[in-house]
């Protein structure tokens, strides 16, 4: 009978040429971090793309709905969808734009600072647990790496 030892080497599976490459653990560790912000998040309803609308509408009070879209990547179809949910929810208010009367303006209602800052405080925790090997240079540098990838789609 094979110990306990011998017995877990015997299921471990090489990953191969995966190892050396970026791509796939930057995949890996994004499931990671989602997985885990999901269940921070639990209970509030709020997912990652919601989170990043009511954090660039908190920066940016007024901002219209196609400036928040492009500043995140999301599809004008798509964040019309998002905005409805947010404002259904009582989280955003939302105004026809006076400098163009056929955009709306942005801000977030009392509820939806509440909220802002409830999942800030729960993300927080999230990072902190997930980055607790990291030191804060270690940290930043990893913003800034994943920041220079980014870039090469704007």
């Amino acid at each position: 009978m094979a110990s306990a030892a011998t017995a877990s080497a015997e299921h471990e599976v090489s990953i191969g040429n995966l190892d050396r490459l970026v791509g796939y653990h930057l995949r890996r560790a994004s499931a990671v971090v989602g997985n885990d912000f999901s269940r921070a998040l639990d209970g509030t309803g709020i997912r990652q793309v919601l989170f990043g609308i009511l954090s660039i509408v908190k920066a940016n009070p007024g901002i219209n709905q196609g400036a928040a879209g492009r500043a995140l990547g999301i599809k004008r179809a798509n964040m019309v969808s998002l905005i409805n949910e947010l404002t259904d929810r009582g989280l955003l208010d939302r105004k026809i734009a006076a400098e163009d009367r056929r955009a709306f303006s942005l801000t977030l209602s009392s509820a939806g600072e509440a909220m802002f800052d409830e999942c800030l405080k729960r993300i927080g925790a999230h990072e902190d647990r997930l980055m607790s090997d990291l030191s804060s240079a270690e940290r930043a540098a990893l913003i800034d790496l994943l920041s220079r990838i980014e870039a090469k789609e704007r």
